[in-house]
């Protein structure tokens, strides 16, 4: 009876210990079922760490990811366009530049950094042995916009808040230019820049646009040659008339910007056309003028004395003035004065006189103009700002003149000369009466009944030295000097201003003679010794 016992007591214990087992058993497969339940649930959320375009989407599923970073790059981004008038907000949305964000292609690639530890079973046994790690990515964002819209969107702001700067302008009160207001403008490229990587953060969605000054704009000669011709409009002169007609020629002779008003019209010469004479008479010269010589040419130069520049035509054609003539007319054609030429003799009123003429060249001035030009002596002042200008290259640089005659026919030190020569010229009126009294000025000028003209070169004491050249016409029998001569002085006035603003002439000068300051006992040297023509002045010191 006791065996009976013991045995069912060891089945018994057997019976518990097995069916606690399988409560284990069952309790184990429970929770495993629940790990995995679990962590397949958390399998369907971005893995810790995760970042989208900087956007934080850890743990969260996908449709609320996806729907997190499309709602933060849909806000629209303020922009600002300050300027002197304070700061501009204007709001862009999106979808007016077309914007579009490529959400499956990102939420892939979030969700695949999941699997980068290994397969399913192997991130379940991390999860269940707490060996789980945290990513530390972001995905970067996927989207695009019409950039044609962006460019048309910036011109539009541009076009609304943008101020470009004013022209230059004039003064016709006291013949002045001065530059017109600075201005600003957005800068279109780094804004375009600035605004792709505001719609591409989901954070710093306020941009500051960048706008650029721009200087104020500075008087041209453009503007010199507005001022010109409206100075002469309110005179009541007008340039393209057809019983008036203006002509100027300004040269910068830094730059070597130039301006033309009609300046391919001819005009009669009158005595400019002694300046060729003289450049003829250099370049036949193996030796320096005697005194009789530089006497000659200072009278011609200065005193426009016909008789004198007869008598250097007469001599440099070997004692057939005619010859002589010709070689002046074929060396101002020969150095681009091509519309240029003296064909006869100064006519001297005086008994015995050998008159006649050589053939003109072909010329080809502007026909729209008819100044009743001499026949027999004509000239442009883009012909007399030429010729001005190729003596000051040749005296400042050994080029222009200088080099447009081979062989040294013409040096540096004869074109230093005939400009000191023509420096003396000191009439006072014309070219000369629209500068301050004292400044150089290397000019010669000219007129006749109906016509005045005066060319040269100014020296500005600032270094801004410049060729002008002015002709006026007026169809009449007897010139009005108190109307043409205020008005050559007042271009050149203008044209001084332009140069010289730190120095500008307000007003025109007061103390002008009432006509040319008379050669002979003024300016003329006394006497053939006292002509220097490297210091033309000298004899007023001694």
């Amino acid at each position: 009876m006791s065996a009976q016992l013991s045995t069912r007591r060891r089945r018994g214990g057997l019976t518990l210990v097995f069916g606690l087992s399988i409560l284990l058993l069952l309790a184990a497969s429970t929770l495993s079922i629940y790990e995995l339940a679990t962590f397949s649930r958390r399998e369907e959320q971005l893995p810790a760490g995760i970042t989208v375009a900087g956007i934080n989407v850890s743990g969260l599923q996908a449709r609320d990811a996806v729907a997190l970073w499309e709602s933060a790059f849909a806000e629209p981004l303020t922009l600002f366009y300050s300027d002197i008038n304070g700061s501009h907000p204007i709001r862009m949305h999106p979808d007016q530049l077309g914007w579009r964000i490529s959400s499956e292609p990102m939420l892939a690639d979030a969700q695949a950094f999941g699997e980068a530890e290994g397969g399913f079973w192997r991130r379940f046994l991390d999860h269940l042995l707490g060996n789980e790690r945290i990513l530390s990515s972001d995905v970067p964002l996927v989207a695009s916009y019409q950039a044609y819209a962006l460019d048309e969107y910036l011109r539009d702001i541009a076009a609304r808040y943008d101020h470009p700067p004013s022209l230059a302008g004039y003064d016709l009160q006291t013949l002045t230019v001065f530059p017109g207001d600075s201005g600003y403008e957005l800068n279109l490229e780094s804004a375009s820049a600035a605004i792709d990587s505001g719609l591409r953060s989901a954070n710093a969605r306020t941009i500051e646009l960048p706008v650029d000054s721009i200087d104020r704009r500075q008087p041209t000669l453009q503007t010199l040659r507005e001022l010109i011709i409206d100075f002469l409009d309110s005179e009541g002169f007008i340039y393209d008339g057809l019983t008036t007609v203006a002509s100027v020629f300004v040269m910068d002779l830094l730059t070597g910007e130039e301006i033309s008003i009609l300046g391919d019209v001819s005009f009669s010469a009158a005595s400019t056309i002694k300046a060729p004479i003289m450049i003829e008479y250099f370049r036949q010269l193996t030796a320096d003028p005697s005194a009789e010589e530089a006497w000659l040419l200072a009278n011609s130069l200065l005193c426009s004395n016909n008789a004198s520049s007869n008598l250097l035509m007469e001599i440099m054609g070997a004692n057939d003035i005619f010859t002589g003539i010709q070689r002046v007319t074929d060396t101002v054609q020969w150095i681009g004065a091509r519309n240029t030429f003296i064909t006869a003799p100064f006519f001297l009123g005086v008994e015995g006189q050998q008159l006649g003429s050589i053939s003109p060249p072909a010329t080809e001035p502007n026909a729209a103009f008819d100044t009743g030009a001499d026949p027999f002596n004509q000239t442009t002042v883009e012909d007399m700002g030429t010729i001005f200008s190729l003596l000051y290259d040749c005296a400042e640089y050994g080029s222009g003149l200088a080099s447009t005659f081979a062989d040294g026919l013409v040096t540096q030190r004869e074109c230093r000369q005939m400009l000191e020569l023509t420096s003396a010229n000191d009439l006072e009126r014309l070219l000369q009466g629209g500068i301050p009294p004292a400044v150089r000025i290397s000019h010669k000028n000219g007129w006749i009944f109906d016509t005045v003209g005066d060319a040269g070169v100014v020296y500005s004491p600032n270094g801004r030295h410049y060729v002008i050249s002015v002709f006026l016409w007026e169809e009449s029998e007897f010139q009005d000097y108190e109307k043409l001569w205020p008005l050559v002085e007042e271009i050149s006035r203008a044209t001084w201003n332009f140069f010289n603003p730190e120095s500008a002439l307000l007003r025109p000068r007061e103390d002008l003679p009432p006509t040319a300051q008379e050669c002979e006992g003024n300016y003329l040297p006394p006497g053939p010794e006292y002509v220097d023509l490297n210091d033309i002045n000298g004899w007023r010191r001694r």
